[in-house]
């Protein structure tokens, strides 16, 4: 699994296998976790959005103001010639996590669907993880909500999600695998999802009175 945090495999991946493939869980398996975080008003960030379904089935939604992000040009040109059509809100760039060009505070959400889980399987994984992280906090607004599907226990995932220089609030929920899932995963049984949600404190005393 060393290769997942490899760019070039990614490239390599995408060139033989254009269809659309799903990690770990398609929308509607974990749907009724983020929605009480979302609406159609939100702007979501998908990061690491490759070929998944996941940013489609949001706008089929209703979720409509969608920025997915990807390491690989191949997939992001393909999935931008998919989806010219979506209008001019359901955007695919192609970024590096770890160093994202847009500005601080401008996403009510991101979605992160086995992203850094690729991240933790590639060379200075800690430093690449924590690299992700930050930027992910970054870019959140004072409000914002880091969803994070993985298949990394609590006890792992912790180590980078509770730094102290991440201030927010986690709940741990345990979903259930789909019955069709990548044989490469370990646990045959569940993944995590983690909700992660920017403490009040965040917000800074020129706007904490809009929240009393």
């Amino acid at each position: 699994m060393k290769q997942y945090g490899n760019p070039q495999y990614w490239e390599e991946r995408y060139a033989k296998e254009p269809e659309p493939f799903d990690w770990y869980q398609r929308f509607s398996g974990i749907r009724d976790h983020v929605i009480p975080y979302i609406n159609p008003e939100s702007k979501i960030l998908n990061v690491g959005s490759g070929s998944s379904r996941l940013s489609e089935e949001m706008f089929d939604e209703g979720h409509q103001n969608i920025t997915n992000i990807d390491i690989s040009s191949i997939v992001t040109k393909s999935m931008q010639e998919k989806y010219k059509d979506k209008g001019p809100n359901f955007k695919y760039l192609q970024m590096d996590v770890r160093n994202m060009e847009f500005e601080a505070k401008q996403f009510d959400c991101v979605m992160d669907k086995g992203t850094l889980d690729s991240i933790l399987c590639g060379e200075s994984s800690t430093s690449n993880a924590n690299k992700a992280i930050s930027e992910i906090y970054r870019v959140l607004t004072p409000k914002g909500v880091y969803v994070l599907i993985s298949h990394g226990s609590p006890e792992y995932r912790r180590t980078y999600l509770q730094k102290p220089e991440f201030q927010w609030d986690i709940q741990e929920i345990v979903i259930k695998k789909p019955q069709i899932t990548n044989v490469e995963e370990k646990d045959p049984e569940k993944h995590y999802v983690y909700i992660c949600k920017k403490k009040v404190e965040e917000i800074g005393e020129d706007n904490a009175e809009n929240f009393d």
